[in-house]
């Protein structure tokens, strides 16, 4: 596998490094993105092939479910270098479909830390199931995923407004935040409101 991605980086510096040049350069000078992008660390989701996106675009925060915790001092300087440095200008939080972490919720874990850092998103489970009826079919069960998907992002959201940089920054107009949805199999990336 390391070989084939040597032979991408190969590929990518011949059709977009070397006749970008200059534009990279300019990169490696410093970088000043407009957007801080926080998704889940899932392979399917690349937010830079999403959103045609170049190299220096989006300050990039991934992690399982694209979870904002609370008090947790690897976010904490993530959002503060993008808020109060790169001057970021919009704060996303991209949520996807057939979300590995949120169908984690349903199920109990031997591992260590993941059910542990999926505390983080089981409040959108507890909403969504307290608004719906219990599924039955097949269908209704990925509806009900969709729904906790989305659900969680605006929780995220939420959490968000718990670092108070953040909250000034907004009530200050310097910062918007958005909440966004990628489904993997259609390749369409809307709005959660």
């Amino acid at each position: 596998m390391i070989d084939n991605l040597l032979l991408g980086n190969l590929k990518f510096r011949e059709t977009d490094f070397t006749p970008n040049i200059d534009y990279y350069k300019e990169l490696a000078g410093g970088q000043h993105p407009n957007t801080l992008w926080i998704t889940c660390s899932d392979s399917r989701l690349q937010s830079g092939h999403i959103t045609q996106a170049r190299a220096g675009e989006l300050f990039i925060q991934r992690n399982i479910g694209n979870i904002v915790p609370i008090h947790d001092w690897n976010f904490a300087t993530v959002l503060e270098y993008a808020v109060m440095h790169l001057k970021v200008k919009d704060v996303v939080i991209c949520g996807h479909s057939k979300c590995g972490a949120i169908r984690a919720l349903d199920h109990e874990s031997n591992d260590s830390y993941i059910p542990l850092w999926l505390n983080n998103a089981r409040e959108a489970k507890e909403r969504v199931d307290a608004k719906i009826k219990k599924p039955v079919t097949e269908l209704e069960k990925e509806e009900r995923y969709k729904l906790i998907e989305q659900e969680n992002v605006r929780l995220q959201i939420e959490h968000l407004y718990t670092y108070p940089l953040l909250k000034k920054a907004v009530a200050e107009k310097k910062v918007d935040v958005h909440g966004l949805y990628y489904d993997l199999a259609t390749g369409v990336l809307s709005r959660v409101t």
